[in-house]
């Protein structure tokens, strides 16, 4: 959605795809490395807002020496901003560089990419703060499938077997009196387990983790943050399905069970699916140089 005219703008926990989010810079210096291009881009546009991501590319063979870069952005007005700003501007070199909004020369349609926790978290402090929220794990819980060496002195699982947990949260963001729940699950294949117990403990740590990483992620997803156009904020809850409020521990099983079949019905819960790769530069061409 554009933010031309309007009094909000939505923003999701989900990666940014749409055209108006996403900054198309060329004429960029050949003189520095690709690697301190991204940091000048980065240090000049997130002064306009958070970014979701900066990635810099060299000019086509027929263009003359250079780079060009796409960067995203989690708002739309923000990017609006920073387009107006930059465009025509020498920035950090003695030239002008051009930027503009991105563009489709065709119709495509992406599915929603959830954001990962590290992600979530980022665009939480960034409009919440970095006490404005909290999450709060209601149930943490070893489904793991696992058997026990007999007639040794230390239980180590035997290998083909896994470690799996199920997580059951929920973030709360008391200023705005919002609570939304989420639930992750994480497995950990055991084909060998030569390392030994501490290797085995790691891994136990590491899945765990995985899970609440999960869990947090996909609480966060129910959120929508409405950004007015004074600057102030506000929340929307919005549920992709029913989820009661798991207390009691027959309700949790419930949603162990529930969470259990979709999460082996649907394998592209992953939140690391990288998405960002997905993104189909060709789009984003830019011009042909005089």
């Amino acid at each position: 959605m554009r933010s031309g005219g309007r009094m909000a703008e939505l923003v999701f926990f989900a990666v940014p795809t749409e055209s108006d989010k996403t900054l198309l810079v060329w004429e960029l210096s050949s003189g520095p490395t690709a690697e301190d291009l991204h940091h000048s881009l980065f240090t000049v546009f997130s002064q306009f807002g958070l970014l979701y991501s900066v990635r810099v590319f060299p000019n086509a063979a027929v263009a003359r020496p250079g780079f060009y870069a796409i960067i995203k952005f989690y708002s739309a007005r923000d990017a609006h901003r920073a387009q107006k700003a930059c465009h025509g501007k020498h920035l950090f070199q003695n030239s002008p560089v051009k930027v503009r909004l991105g563009t489709r020369h065709k119709a495509v349609q992406y599915q929603a990419l959830a954001l990962n926790s590290s992600q979530c978290q980022e665009l939480a402090n960034y409009y919440f703060g970095f006490n404005g929220w909290s999450k709060r794990i209601i149930k943490l819980q070893d489904l793991s499938d696992l058997e026990e060496r007999e007639n040794e002195d230390t239980a180590v699982p035997l290998q083909k077997q896994s470690l799996k947990f199920f997580c059951a949260l929920e973030v709360v963001l008391p200023f705005f009196e919002c609570r939304s729940p989420g639930v992750g699950m994480a497995e950990e294949p055991l084909e060998k387990l030569e390392e030994g117990p501490i290797s085995f403990l790691m891994k136990r740590k590491t899945t765990q983790k995985l899970a609440i990483q999960k869990a947090v992620s996909d609480a966060f997803q129910k959120l929508v943050i409405v950004v007015l156009e004074s600057g102030k904020i506000a929340v929307e809850y919005r549920p992709c399905e029913e989820i009661t409020d798991a207390r009691t521990e027959e309700e949790l099983q419930d949603l162990i069970q529930i969470s259990y079949f979709s999460w082996k019905q649907d394998g592209q819960g992953e939140e690391e699916c990288l998405s960002d790769l997905s993104f189909e530069e060709d789009e984003f061409k830019p011009p042909e140089l005089d």
